[in-house]
């Protein structure tokens, strides 16, 4: 398997599928975006989106626990000689946008297209590798949409 295939490159892959609660999102808003449509029902529905979201940032967190959940189960997809690439740490996001809010009962599918890699003449034996992340709930529209690089170690 080469390194193209392992990363699935050009592959959009579904992380995984998660259900934001009317608890859940007043629990994230609470500790890390406090405002009132994040937080009380009535102050929602007087708000611009009409009844309680998730903060975009909540929605961020939950792509990243997704990406990390599918990056250990796919640990066995390695199979040429020498260790398996290592994720490292990511150098930054672009291009953030959160396209549609996430309301309580929503459930939201987290994607992840591994678009390019390139080697770091900085970091020998470290490449950058580029993805692009998205999020969309269950009539298929986009909630989230953003562009990523992480640290990839090989060889």
């Amino acid at each position: 398997m080469s390194l193209e295939a392992y990363l699935r490159l050009g592959e959009t892959v579904t992380l995984g599928s998660h259900t934001f609660t009317a608890d859940e999102i007043k629990r994230f808003a609470e500790k890390y975006d406090p405002q009132p449509f994040h937080l009380d029902e009535k102050a929602a529905e007087e708000s611009v989106f009409g009844r309680l979201c998730a903060s975009g940032w909540h929605t961020c967190a939950m792509w990243m626990k997704y990406n990390l959940q599918n990056a250990r189960t796919d640990d066995g997809a390695w199979r040429e000689p020498g260790p398996r690439p290592e994720f490292g740490p990511s150098p930054g996001f672009s291009n953030l946008k959160w396209l549609k809010p996430v309301y309580a009962g929503d459930t939201i599918t987290f994607t992840r297209t591994a678009v390019s890699h390139r080697a770091l003449a900085s970091r020998p034996g470290w490449r950058l590798l580029s993805l692009k992340a998205g999020a969309f709930n269950g009539d298929g529209q986009a909630v989230l949409e953003f562009d990523n690089a992480v640290l990839l170690r090989v060889g």
